[in-house]
């Protein structure tokens, strides 16, 4: 790509030069009428996890865990193929970088004295106010 970036920033540890992917582009369905027919502008981005050389192999196991040996993006939205690129690429970058995420495990923690008082109290109006739709026992 002459116009666009020469790395993908997925992360701040992880940039991958833009070499490293393998792009398509074919005809976009939708908007554009005679334009559509006959301009490529559906963009295809093709990202090889098992042989890019940028990832380290916590980076590599962790993406093709969560995404497999390869990640492939379609961006079809825009008229524009440039913007169709810019897409692909963003969100690209998005999914690497949310498969990337370590997830930081849950500490359970004891519910607050007063969020247990606020819980039983809305408990108790909740109770009252079904029980003042209950019919009058006679006998009672």
């Amino acid at each position: 790509m002459a116009d666009g970036p020469d790395v993908l920033q997925v992360t701040r540890r992880l940039a991958i030069p833009v070499e490293e992917l393998r792009w398509r582009f074919s005809r976009s369905g939708g908007p554009g009428g005679q334009h559509a027919n006959t301009a490529d502008t559906r963009v295809e981005v093709r990202f090889d996890v098992e042989g890019s050389p940028s990832l380290d192999e916590a980076q590599r196991a962790r993406l093709v865990a969560r995404l497999g040996p390869e990640v492939r993006v379609v961006a079809s939205d825009r008229r524009s193929q440039a913007r169709n690129r810019e897409l692909a690429l963003e969100r690209l970058a998005g999914r690497l970088a949310e498969a990337l995420a370590v997830e930081t495990p849950r500490r359970a923690t004891r519910p607050t004295r007063a969020s247990v008082h606020r819980r039983l109290e809305s408990k108790r109006r909740r109770a009252q106010r079904k029980a003042g739709r209950r019919p009058v026992d006679p006998d009672g």
